[in-house]
């Protein structure tokens, strides 16, 4: 049974993850292309603990971690580049 939700919630991972792409690519501004980056960084880490639970390794959860606070990180560039500019 949990293998089942699992397996449903990772296809909707997947459809939100191609949303998110699809936003990126229209999106009209550079703020929304920015969040819909952030979106998907957001649904990778996920994947990434999805796949961590499957195969029953904790080095995922490891790399997930790592991923988030680059993510974090680059997102604060961007939001400081984006208001201060150069």
């Amino acid at each position: 049974m949990v293998e089942i939700i699992l397996n449903i919630s990772f296809g909707i991972t997947i459809v939100a993850l191609l949303l998110a792409f699809i936003r990126m690519i229209i999106g009209p501004t550079v703020a929304d292309r920015v969040v819909s980056l952030d979106v998907m960084t957001i649904i990778s880490i996920s994947i990434i603990v999805y796949i961590g639970s499957l195969a029953g390794r904790i080095i995922y959860l490891d790399v997930a971690m790592v991923y988030a606070l680059i993510s974090f990180l680059g997102v604060v560039a961007v939001a400081r580049y984006l208001e201060r500019g150069l």
